[in-house]
């Protein structure tokens, strides 16, 4: 588990302030049952939105709107999504709803199950080559950015739960 938790995919290279070794913050909870996993992991997606979005109005009034980052946080203390909306589509014209997914939802990685199909090349009895279409399952880990609070996410992906009866 070692090994996973230190893998960090970073797409701009290594965070402000670090020495060169990224870094990751995950963890690894068991649940009692489905309903829990399904409820922390919305709650995780939701808290991801909330952040996103004060982090596009904080960084929009900075560097478009020319205020400082304590002037930013000043003007954001106390607003409710509604009024972080407003403020990105009435004074920059950004409809945060159309941001791609990838900010507003997060990503979700799954290890996910496909076929692979191949010819391998055999040699016979004697010695004669042959090739033998062979179909094996890999695995493969798939990255999402979709609304996991729903259920339309869990049906697609059903095999990542276990029956538990929840």
């Amino acid at each position: 588990m070692d090994k996973v938790m230190s893998l960090v995919l970073f797409s701009r290279g290594p965070p402000t302030g670090s020495r060169g070794e990224l870094g990751f913050d995950g963890r690894v909870v068991l649940y009692p049952s489905n309903r829990n996993l399904k409820d922390y992991l919305s709650w995780r997606q939701a808290d991801c939105h909330i952040n996103n979005l004060y982090n596009t109005v904080f960084w929009t009034l900075v560097q478009k709107g020319g205020l400082t980052t304590v002037q930013a946080e000043d003007r954001l203390k106390g607003t409710l999504a509604a009024a972080k909306n407003e403020i990105l589509f009435s004074e920059f014209d950004i409809n945060y709803n159309k941001e791609p997914a990838i900010h507003r939802k997060g990503t979700i990685l799954i290890w996910e199950k496909h076929d692979e199909s191949l010819f391998k090349q055999t040699k016979g009895v004697n010695g004669e080559r042959k090739d033998v279409h062979v179909t094996r399952s890999r695995r493969s880990v798939q990255a999402y950015h979709c609304d996991i609070i729903g259920e339309e996410f869990w049906q697609q992906h059903a095999n990542i739960l276990e029956d538990d009866g929840c």
